[in-house]
């Protein structure tokens, strides 16, 4: 049956339209139809209910329709699209079994989209499309011994994987490499040979850590990853890094850039005699030393920050850089320091003693000036009573604040090769790299680290190191589309578009996607995404 919209006139030239259910059947004459009632009279919208029906479609109470099994989904197309097209599934072809690869895949995309410990990614991935987008079982458990056998499972593999991630991100290879260190501390006394006490960044010096050396092109795409002991000097992880990168990866030309903890005379005349070229910050009693020996007319031109000054001073080459903005920051923090440390002197001025130990009040105010870092603004002597007394070197603050804003750069590379500008350009670089740490910190939750055996420490961080080249990658395309806002901030908008069934009665009728807002959708369309959202994906 169906329904039959006739349409008749009248001499009064008004038109009307009739709605007939009509019925087909077979005759001797062949097939016919016939007319089983008129529903004209009835309501529009259940005239189309009626024409629907008849048409084989189905209809239910609103409550009776429901958005099932849903499961936040957008971030995770992304990223598996993304893995597709950056051949990860080829560089772990031969890295244990089937469901091994797809739980190392689930621990690094939970990295970027819900950071936690082993023990609570079956909890974080409840709700989210995680198994189906990593190959796995839709009911997978994510136990935590399944998850540590597949980090089990990088060992002896990863020189051959961070060989072939370098070889597809860097097809034409690195000119130029920047360099840094950061400290990743563990609750516990972490693993024996690799968890020392050292200099930490994190300020928790009272917890032993790992050093991780992290070498990036400039547009922080990470090539290499080394986890070094907690107390390794900052000077002897360069020559090292430099060997690895030029062993593995075939780096014979390139200029490194790295900061003042690494500038040792002998790492520089390393880089020199092995024909590399360098940026690298030195410190600021480097800087006051040259300075002093600068003419006075040079000394001069430092009152202005918005240029560059080029010098030669014993055959080497400096640049001297620096800006308003950092001139605030330099007097903010000695003016910190000063505050803090005359606080500090009034109080040990204060304290009642009965019998006062001159040598030993001398050595505790020595101590508490050092610690606040402000040991060369004071001078000061406790007088025969016990009495303390103090005042500030007025000339050291005037010289230092003369200098506020201004760094020194030191470079092996020729004047032709790499101007002034350039030099400055390669040191911003560094500082973007200081800030992907924190990003690698923070944004995929390395610190702090529960494991106790040194491979699993190790694989940790090489997982964590995956998701970053991961996130760098997606962070190199956005960015030469327009987009300024961090790759993990934009995954995680994205992850809120949900993938469920269309469950109408007991009967499922079809995967759909949640409505995506239109501020959310702008953004698919300016990164290149609107084809992964277009439809629900067959699975």
């Amino acid at each position: 049956m169906f329904v039959q919209i006739t349409k008749s006139s009248r001499q009064s030239g008004k038109t009307y339209l009739s709605y007939l259910v009509r019925e087909s059947f077979r005759s001797a004459d062949g097939p016919r139809s016939r007319t089983v009632c008129n529903i004209s009279d009835l309501p529009p919208h259940t005239r189309d209910l009626i024409a629907a029906s008849l048409k084989g479609q189905d209809f239910l109470p609103s409550d009776q329709v429901q958005l099932h099994d849903a499961l936040d989904y957008g971030a995770l197309a992304v990223l598996n699209d993304a893995w597709a097209r950056f051949q990860l599934d080829l560089f772990f072809a031969d890295i244990g079994s089937a469901r091994q690869r797809g739980l190392l895949k689930a621990i690094i995309y939970s990295r970027l989209l819900f950071p936690c410990a082993k023990l609570s990614l079956s909890h974080q991935a409840r709700g989210t499309w995680l198994a189906a987008a990593c190959g796995l079982d839709v009911k997978e458990s994510f136990q935590e011994d399944d998850l540590y056998n597949a980090m089990d499972q990088l060992n002896g593999h990863w020189v051959s994987l961070e060989k072939q991630l370098y070889q597809h991100a860097f097809s034409q290879g690195v000119r130029l490499v920047l360099y840094d260190l950061t400290s990743v501390y563990f609750e516990g006394q972490g693993p024996e040979h690799l968890a020392h006490y050292g200099h930490s960044r994190d300020h928790r010096s009272d917890r032993p850590q790992i050093i991780l050396a992290v070498a990036t092109d400039p547009e922080g795409v990470p090539l290499h990853l080394s986890i070094l002991r907690g107390n390794r000097s900052d000077t002897r992880t360069l020559q090292g890094l430099v060997h690895t990168l030029r062993r593995r990866f075939g780096i014979q030309e390139a200029t490194f850039v790295f900061d003042g903890g690494m500038s040792s005379r002998v790492n520089l005349e390393a880089m020199s005699a092995a024909g590399l070229g360098y940026v690298t910050r030195l410190s600021a009693a480097t800087l006051q030393g040259l300075v002093a020996e600068l003419a006075l007319e040079k000394q001069l031109e430092l009152g202005d920050r918005q240029t560059l000054m080029e010098l030669s001073h014993q055959d080497k080459r400096y640049v001297i850089a620096g800006g308003p903005w950092r001139q605030q920051r330099d007097q903010q923090r000695r003016q910190s320091r000063i505050d803090k440390a005359e606080a500090e002197l009034k109080r040990l001025a204060a304290v009642k003693r009965k019998k006062v130990d001159v040598q030993k009040l001398a050595s505790q105010v020595g101590r508490s000036l050092q610690r606040l870092k402000a040991h060369k603004y004071f001078s000061y002597h406790v007088e025969e009573g016990g009495e303390l007394k103090w005042e500030r070197k007025e000339p050291i603050i005037a010289q230092e604040a003369h200098q506020d804003g201004w760094f020194l750069l030191h470079t092996n590379e020729s004047l032709q090769k790499c101007s002034s500008t350039e030099v400055l350009s390669h040191y911003k670089g560094l500082l973007d790299v200081e800030e992907a740490f924190c990003e690698l910190k923070s944004y995929l939750e390395v610190r702090p680290v529960y494991h106790w055996r040194p491979d699993r420490v190790v694989n940790h961080v090489r997982l964590c190191f995956l998701a970053y080249w991961l996130s760098a990658r997606l962070g190199r395309e956005w960015r030469a589309k327009g987009e300024t806002e961090e790759v993990p901030r934009v995954l995680r908008h994205l992850q809120t578009i949900r993938l469920g069934m269309l469950k109408m009665g007991q009967k499922i009728h079809r995967t759909v996607m949640t409505e995506i807002p239109k501020s959310l959708n702008e953004q698919i369309g300016k990164l290149g995404l609107a084809g992964l959202f277009a439809k629900p994906p067959r699975h």
